[in-house]
């Protein structure tokens, strides 16, 4: 009798609260974050770096001319794809959580040698390690994310990745209004160390380890990640990972062999909707005017002080993003990003039209005592279109990232787009002052403003809906063999019923599971 009852107990799965299951993901993004937050410092820092350098600071020993200026904006986005280019092969052979980790250390040197630079190139030399690190960073962050957290999760931490890029950036615009650039470049020293050190109390993605036959250490991250249940409770779970990761290994090591992958539908059609994407995320206007904030404030007499313009700028960066965390799982991707790009390109009428009516064509205009009773406009304009950029657009290419590659090709094609995204973010980097120079303000942000506007249609016909979606189906749409529809699914109450660590239901399927994770 007292064996029975003890078969029926062990028969039994312990159930666990929703908060406890979803938990430990959310603890593994967040302290992931912690290097995209180090990231987003090294993208911000630009911008209070070239007025520091630029002779409003007297006392500054480094001077630079226009020239080497716009190479201060671009050399950290055009090292970026150099790292982009290792980041999928080093990430595939150490891991994404090892990855993760090393890569602070690169930052931590880049901030040194900026803190005690004395020349120019020593400036450079430290914006191009930041970048460099960047790129090596964009894999395992975009992949980590992707494999351990469920579709109902998915959307909405992928999007606090962004969020942590802008705490970033918007930490160092506080920072530099308070302070000198090269205090501000010792202060960002402590992240990269407290991220390095949090990294290891998270575990390495099932993913990776079954990849690797280290079939343990697989069970004890699936029981972590599943609500710290344990190694018995997610066998299941266990079994049919471990079968669909098999199966994409036989499936991977004859198409690498051939380098057939990369000229088949199942990466060139992802890679074709990243790189629009991240046209539109650059081309916008957002790229250049994040990092000629300062400048395009002063040309446009603003209102406010243009430091604390970039600060309330940086602050509605924030804003947007929050929004676009909070309601991705409600509206869905596309929603979102329709708004985004076609009132971004509302801002960015509005601050040409004034500049057109207002004589402001360049840089090099001396302001006029008068105050002109208008400057209101460009003031709220710039600021919605901080807000607006960061609601969708700037934010949907690294969520993307993560979830359209199929598995096989996931480590290479993430770090291989997000290298191309920057190199489109050099280019209108650094070709910003000379479309300034050569067309004028006006015609630069009219450009931007057509941009975002006849983007909005071209998303409609090529954006899918991936929210809630499982990262099968996704892969199937984008191979060509299902198509997903353009609605949100939200989590269902046959998924909401699932009571522990056995259903991670990423690749879940209506027909079947083919893998939970």
């Amino acid at each position: 009798m007292a064996s029975e009852d003890n078969r029926v107990s062990n028969s039994v799965k312990p159930t666990y609260s929703s908060l406890r299951r979803s938990l430990p993901q959310i603890i593994a993004v967040c302290i992931k974050n912690c290097l995209l937050f180090v990231h987003g410092m090294s993208l911000g820092f630009p911008t209070i770096l070239i007025p520091g350098v630029s002779g409003r600071d007297l006392s500054e020993r480094v001077l630079l001319n226009e020239e080497e200026i716009s190479w201060i904006s671009s050399l950290n986005l055009i090292c970026i794809p150099l790292g982009c280019l290792l980041s999928g092969s080093v990430t595939q052979a150490v891991g994404r959580k090892r990855a993760m980790q090393f890569i602070n250390i690169p930052f931590i040197t880049a901030w040194i040698i900026l803190t005690f630079s004395t020349t120019v190139w020593q400036i450079f030399l430290a914006l191009c390690i930041l970048g460099f690190s960047g790129g090596l960073m964009e894999a395992p962050v975009l992949t980590y994310v992707a494999e351990i957290t469920q579709p109902h999760l998915r959307g909405i931490l992928s999007s606090t990745s962004t969020m942590s890029v802008t705490l970033g950036m918007l930490s160092q615009f506080i920072l530099g209004t308070c302070t000198s650039w090269r205090t501000v470049t010792l202060i960002n020293c402590i992240v990269p160390i407290l991220s390095f050190i949090s990294l290891t109390f998270v575990p390495e993605t099932p993913v990776w380890l079954l990849s690797k036959n280290r079939s343990e250490e697989a069970k004890r991250s699936i029981a972590w990640l599943r609500g710290w249940t344990s190694v018995d409770d997610i066998q299941d779970e266990f079994q049919e990972l471990s079968k669909q990761i098999h199966l994409n290994q036989d499936n991977v090591n004859s198409r690498i062999e051939k380098l057939s992958v990369f000229t088949k539908r199942i990466f060139l059609y992802p890679c074709l909707l990243i790189s629009f994407v991240f046209v539109l995320n650059t081309f916008n206007g957002y790229g250049p005017f994040q990092v000629y904030a300062i400048k395009i404030f002063d040309a446009m007499q603003v209102s406010l002080d243009s430091y604390r313009s970039t600060i309330i700028v940086g602050a509605m960066q924030l804003v947007g993003t929050v929004v676009c965390v909070t309601s991705i799982s409600f509206l869905g991707k596309r929603k979102l990003n329709f708004f985004s790009v076609f009132l971004s390109g509302i801002c960015c009428f509005s601050v040409a039209t004034y500049a057109y009516f207002n004589n402001i064509n360049y840089f090099d205009e001396t302001n006029t005592s008068e105050v002109n009773p208008y400057n209101w406009i460009p003031t709220l304009f710039l600021i919605l279109f901080g807000f607006f950029s960061y609601l969708g657009i700037r934010v949907l290419p690294f969520i993307l990232i993560g979830e359209i590659f199929a598995v096989e090709i996931r480590a290479f094609s993430s770090g291989f787009s997000a290298g191309l995204g920057y190199v489109i973010g050099f280019v209108a980097n650094k070709t910003f002052l000379t479309m300034v120079g050569t067309f004028g303000l006006p015609a630069v942000f009219w450009f931007y403003s057509a941009v975002g506007i006849l983007g909005t249609l071209g998303l409609y016909f090529a954006l899918p809906e991936t929210e809630g979606k499982s990262l099968y189906e996704i892969s199937e749409h984008f191979a060509g063999r299902s198509r997903l529809r353009n609605s949100v699914r939200r989590k269902s109450e046959k998924s909401s019923r699932i009571e522990d660590g056995i259903h991670n239901i990423a690749f879940e399927t209506d027909d079947k599971i083919e893998s939970r994770l």
